[in-house]
């Protein structure tokens, strides 16, 4: 355990700030000077500190790269018209990704890390911090088991790592998807909630399919009868059906508890919406489609905060939106992006100041 303000910095002799194009930014493309390290090593969190952004090495029989015991979250600073700098929800992530971590028996990350650490990485690389909108600097904390070994069991030893780059949007343009009846997500009892990167592997190859058929993602539907939605490629989805936003439910441990699908479901009923959260079938979309009262399809995520959705497509059905009136999910996401630029004055607490 660490106190605030005592990790050990090593600066980089070198900035990388001047190979930044600011105007074309792109998502995961650059890198901040530093990060943050942390090894776990006989049951204490050790070697706490922060250093520049380098190649890390390894040994071929690395635990992680065998048995796939790895965690990560995704997370988003910003600068308000004041120069301060907020990071949005940081502790939700934090409990999220000691959830993940339970799941795949792995250490918890003790909070002074996980928040303090951030911190003062942020604090270091501020001048990362684009100023353009839907802009931020993208935060990737993750932890992998380290141990040597070919042993199929819980790693001994793990690294936490936190690193950090400049962002623009993720999705320049509202997206067409198709319904997967061929490949599952998550089933009850698996790792569906967990931020883990091997649910992330097994969607490439549907990702890859749908857009050869020139969809950009898949909407996952549940394992046992591919009846009932799940998420949207790697975001949750939600629906505007008449006047009640609807959301899968997460009882089953198959969705992730995304923190923007938190944000927005406490703000669509702080402003009055009715809200379900529930089983959603395919047919009832189609039914509530062709009635008239599906009026608005989106995405929601730390990456894109809000993607609306074209096109929908379910066997030979194709379900057809006009994006431009969807205002409701429109005027919520202009207020997402608004909020972690510190221009509603944090009425929700969601912004942990650095």
């Amino acid at each position: 355990m660490v106190e605030a303000m005592s990790i050990p910095v090593t600066k980089t002799g070198k900035s990388k700030l001047q190979e930044v194009d600011f105007d074309h930014l792109g998502f995961g493309k650059y890198f901040s000077d530093h990060m943050l390290e942390a090894d776990y090593v006989d049951g204490q969190w050790t070697n706490v500190n922060i250093r520049p952004y380098e190649s890390l090495g390894f040994l071929p029989a690395l635990s992680v790269l065998h048995y796939s015991q790895t965690i990560f979250e995704g997370q988003k600073a910003h600068k308000d018209e004041n120069g301060n700098i907020h990071i949005f929800r940081p502790h939700e992530n934090w409990k999220r990704m000691n959830r993940s971590a339970e799941r795949l028996a792995m250490p918890s990350v003790p909070e002074e890390i996980f928040i303090d650490g951030m911190k003062q990485l942020v604090e270091l690389d501020k001048d990362f911090i684009p100023a353009g909108y839907d802009e931020s600097l993208y935060i990737r904390p993750f932890l992998f088991a380290t141990e040597e070994t070919l042993g199929v069991k819980e790693s001994s030893s793990y690294k936490f790592l936190i690193i950090t780059g400049p962002a623009g949007s993720y999705f320049s343009a509202p997206a067409r998807i198709y319904v997967e009846e061929k490949y599952t997500r998550a089933a009850p009892g698996g790792t569906g909630f967990a931020k883990t990167g091997g649910n992330y592997a097994a969607s490439l190859l549907s990702s890859a399919e749908a857009k050869k058929q020139g969809y950009d993602q898949v909407l996952w539907m549940d394992a046992l009868e591919h009846k009932y939605v799940q998420e949207v490629g790697a975001m949750n989805i939600m629906f505007i059906i008449g006047d009640t936003l609807v959301t899968p439910d997460l009882t089953d441990g198959t969705i992730l508890s995304g923190i923007t699908r938190l944000s927005l479901l406490e703000r669509f009923r702080d402003q009055g919406f009715k809200v379900e959260e529930r089983k959603v079938s395919i047919d009832e979309l189609i039914d509530a489609y062709k009635a008239g009262n599906l009026k608005e399809v989106f995405g929601c995520g730390t990456a894109a905060t809000i993607s609306h959705v074209k096109e929908l497509k379910y066997k030979d059905f194709v379900m057809e939106f006009n994006v431009d009136s969807m205002t409701i999910s429109a005027e919520m996401k202009k207020y997402l992006l608004d909020y972690k630029e510190n221009k509603h004055g944090d009425p929700y607490g969601w912004l942990e100041k650095v």
